[in-house]
């Protein structure tokens, strides 16, 4: 297991500078707006406050806040974050980002889960925090082929039990989080102690019952159908995307502002209250400056190998789950409880009444207020 900080070269920051500085963007309809992708006025601004405010220096010391390293499970190199804090071992919590997120989602929330004391809190509180990063995203290793969310899983495992001594533990995600960490709990009982989800991991075969479940469904699928077009492409021909984006620092920002931009709940805010035009771009440059823009669209074809999350009549995960709604997502609406119970043992549910897809980002306070609550149960 090795330290690791991030360090960008300045020959690559110039060199990236410069395909920012030269790239013309294309015409957008007129009134387009969101509609039809990235807005072209955001994206204008975005390109000019990465030319002319954009602090690299600031984005490098903020990376390099909490001791990270990298350490290689079975020919995979893993990079994580390790924060022992106030909890000095004793409650290991293991949180796993998405996709277009990164590790740096849960950096507003580092701080209060580690040293609760530091921010008004109980340092009975305190979590361990491991945060990886996904094989194939960030500063992790690119995988030579496709690697599946349950691969990660028993990686996962491997990292908390073998490399860093814990024999029990809680794990918490959303976005592909979500379904890494029900697999944690599915197959690795025998270490995990308990799970917390913001996004429906599991399903079932099982057809919608209930008039609730059925209305879900019908949002579910309607939710597919207006936001999911990317994913069938990376699910499918990931390199078609790779080869449309690789080297292309704006076109990689566009992809991702716009999933940002609709999967955020932006009920009450605008998108640049709920995420700063620095914290986007620093989340953008994990992906630009590793080059794993692309290696991160490979894991899309391992939810397929992997039967699309879909557990068959019976098959359930045992470990206690809870379960936070955010009512803000726009891509995966909560379900009703009657689903989830089909696939997992519930044993909490929480409502986060402001919050999408990126909720450790989007509400930070309350994402650790929740998990606070959820580690005294």
């Amino acid at each position: 297991m090795n330290i690791f900080q991030v360090e960008w070269a300045e020959p690559d920051i110039n060199r990236v500078l410069a395909k920012v500085a030269d790239c013309r963007l294309p015409p957008a309809p007129a009134g387009a707006g969101w509609s039809l992708g990235c807005d072209a006025d955001f994206l204008a601004r975005l390109q000019q406050h990465w030319l002319h405010s954009f602090d690299w220096q600031a984005c490098l010391t903020v990376l390099n806040r909490y001791p990270q390293f990298q350490v290689d499970i079975a020919g995979q190199q893993v990079h994580f974050v390790h924060v022992k804090g106030e909890a000095e071992g004793r409650r290991p919590l293991l949180l796993t980002h998405g996709w277009p997120g990164s590790h740096y989602e849960f950096w507003d929330c580092i701080e209060p889960l580690a040293y609760p004391s530091r921010h008004g809190g109980d340092a009975a509180d305190a979590y361990d925090l491991v945060i990886p990063s996904l094989p194939g995203f960030g500063f992790s290793g690119k995988p030579a082929g496709i690697t599946t969310q349950r691969h990660t899983a028993a990686l996962w495992n491997t990292l908390m039990t073998d490399v860093l001594g814990y024999s029990r533990y809680r794990a918490q995600g959303g976005d592909w989080g979500a379904i890494v960490t029900s697999w944690l709990g599915l197959d690795h009982a025998a270490n995990v102690e308990a799970i917390h989800l913001n996004m429906l991991g599991f399903r079932s075969l099982v057809p919608p019952r209930t008039d609730a479940e059925k209305h879900w469904q019908g949002q579910l699928d309607s939710a597919q159908r207006g936001y999911s077009a990317y994913a069938a492409l990376q699910m499918s021909k990931p390199q078609s995307i790779a080869w449309a984006a690789a080297d292309n620092p704006m076109g990689q920002a566009a992809w991702i502002l716009e999933r940002f931009h609709d999967w955020a709940d932006l009920r009450g805010r605008p998108l640049e209250e709920v995420f700063s035009l620095d914290s986007l771009l620093t989340n953008i440059l994990i992906y630009v400056m590793t080059g794993s823009f692309t290696s991160a669209a490979w894991f899309y074809p391992g939810v397929v190998q992997d039967g699309y999350t879909l557990l068959p009549e019976g098959t359930r995960c045992e470990v206690p789950t809870h379960f936070l709604e955010c009512t803000g997502d726009a891509l995966a609406p909560a379900p009703p409880p009657s689903r989830v119970e089909l696939v997992y043992n519930v044993s909490g549910w929480s409502r986060l009444e402001q919050g999408g897809h990126f909720a450790a980002m989007e509400n930070p306070r309350r994402f650790v207020e929740d998990l606070q609550s959820w580690g005294r149960s």
